[in-house]
């Protein structure tokens, strides 16, 4: 007698609904039995959605009272020089155009960029550098206004990784793990602590152009991606030109009423889906599918400036009325962030100096340093930085060798992963910290190092979660962002 024949939905179902039946029960040899022992399609009929899912789509909850509810992430993409921003070697001054002694290399891997130089001849910073506030932290003359607030800053000196090359770097920055398709840091803050604004998206993604850009990194949808959390976590990326969101607004001839009705049968299109198949990917349709329609009220509040007053916009720059500037972006994300997004990343390009860094450096600088300055303040004077963690930095450091050609006057700098500087403000991060150090050729870390995972261990504890137990069960194991080695809270960075 031949099989019965099933439509490919209802084969679907059927294996969707036995895969799920195995992975919730507590005795898979008993559930493999009573399995075999039932009329096949059995499973397949069922209407209810598929176990769990309730539990999952609802946010999880903080473990402890959190310092942070909202994050914005600053990534300067190409990996910014910390010997001409914040971590000041005078002493390099004295070995101008002298080679990098082996002991200070140690064999340490190159890229091939510089693996085939004959000579690795000491770059020292051209930038002078000055002390500032009662931390007395040392600050390139490139970031004048950063200087004025390093007291509300936390600054890292020691941070580093084992990624070399930017693809890897920045997937491991974002992730936790050099290869993509895992959840990124936003997505498990929205999957931890849900959403404060049904009307806007809890995690939001901006790419914001440089005013001279001459190299970029490719950013993409990898690096703000949900990996294996439903997709309802990952990020929703803003345009900076043309409407923020596409197919935001509705095409010619299509009222707000039609565009109800044709959503309203979509959902049940999807929800008779729904219940046959019990897919949580269909529920997450569902529901961004009714963010999008609301979203078409809410952004264009959001998006629109014109009610900041004008000492506000004086405190961002002169690019800040400039749609996809770092300074429009910065002001965006504080709107953001006061109607309850709980997470915005900004990525900038323009910071991967393996050459003509006096070039690069002064224009990415001018970029950013007000637009940084200006934000903290506006946080601040709105009561939003307690409760608002800032994070600055790249994805590594760069070397204090010179790539290519040496002169006094410029030079370039590669991919350096053993250190670098990165800082924080507000939301519960040590004001006026200066952690770690390096030696004099900011090159190895001497003191207090600080790995990628005690970091993310670190930005999850102010999240009012415990790295540990914070996880999320896929292919049979209880994942986490900081993995399976050891991960540290970095208990003098909290405040």
């Amino acid at each position: 007698m031949n099989p019965p024949i099933r439509s490919p939905l209802d084969e679907l179902g059927l294996n969707l609904t036995r895969r799920r039946f195995f992975e919730q029960g507590s005795h898979l040899l008993g559930g493999a039995a009573l399995a075999s022992l039932m009329q096949e399609g059995t499973f397949a009929n069922t209407s209810a959605p598929a176990a769990g899912f309730e539990k999952v789509a609802a946010a999880v909850g903080p473990h402890f009272a959190p310092k942070a509810k909202h994050v914005i992430y600053l990534h300067m993409v190409g990996g910014p020089p910390q010997q001409d921003l914040y971590d000041y070697k005078p002493v390099m001054n004295d070995w101008y155009d002298k080679d990098l002694p082996e002991s200070i290399r140690n064999g340490q891997r190159l890229t091939t960029m510089t693996s085939g130089q004959k000579r690795f001849p000491i770059a020292p910073s051209k930038f002078t550098f000055s002390q500032h506030g009662q931390s007395g932290m040392w600050v390139s003359e490139l970031l004048p206004h950063t200087a004025k607030m390093v007291d509300d800053m936390c600054f890292i000196r020691s941070m580093h990784t084992e990624a070399i090359n930017h693809e890897p770097a920045i997937t491991y920055m974002q992730t936790g793990n050099q290869i993509s398709g895992r959840p990124c840091l936003g997505s498990w803050t929205s999957y931890g602590l849900g959403s404060l604004n049904k009307d806007l998206p809890t995690f939001v993604v901006l790419v914001a152009r440089s005013t001279k850009p001459e190299q970029a990194q490719a950013i993409g949808a990898r690096l703000w991606s949900s990996g294996y959390l439903p997709g309802e976590y990952s990020g929703v990326s803003f345009r900076s030109a043309g409407d923020p969101i596409l197919y935001i607004n509705n095409p010619p001839g299509v009222s707000g009423d039609v565009r109800r009705k044709t959503l309203d049968g979509l959902q049940a299109l999807n929800q008779r889906t729904l219940e046959q198949i019990g897919d949580p990917e269909t529920r997450t349709r569902i529901a961004q599918y009714e963010m999008a329609f609301r979203m078409q009220s809410s952004v264009p509040d959001l998006t629109n400036i014109s009610s900041e007053s004008e000492s506000t916009l004086a405190l961002y720059g002169d690019q800040v009325k400039n749609p996809g500037s770092f300074a429009n972006s910065v002001l965006m994300a504080r709107r953001m962030v006061e109607r309850g997004v709980r997470f915005v990343q900004i990525y900038l390009n323009h910071w991967d100096t393996h050459a003509n860094v006096v070039g690069r450096l002064t224009s990415g600088c001018k970029d950013i340093d007000q637009p940084c300055y200006g934000l903290v303040q506006d946080l601040k004077a709105r009561g939003l930085l307690d409760d608002t963690l800032i994070i600055w930095g790249g994805e590594f450091g760069r070397t204090v060798y010179s790539q290519g050609g040496l002169s006094k006057e410029n030079y370039g700098r590669d991919h350096h992963p053993r250190c670098f500087t990165m800082w924080m403000a507000g939301g519960g991060s040590k004001p006026g910290q200066i952690y770690g150090q390096t030696d004099d050729f900011s090159y190895n870390i001497v003191k207090d190092p600080v790995h990628i995972r005690d970091f993310h261990a670190t930005v999850l504890h102010l999240l009012g979660f415990d790295h540990e137990r914070f996880t999320f069960r896929h292919l049979g194991l209880d994942q986490k962002l900081t993995g399976v080695e050891h991960a540290r809270v970095v208990a003098d960075l909290l405040a």
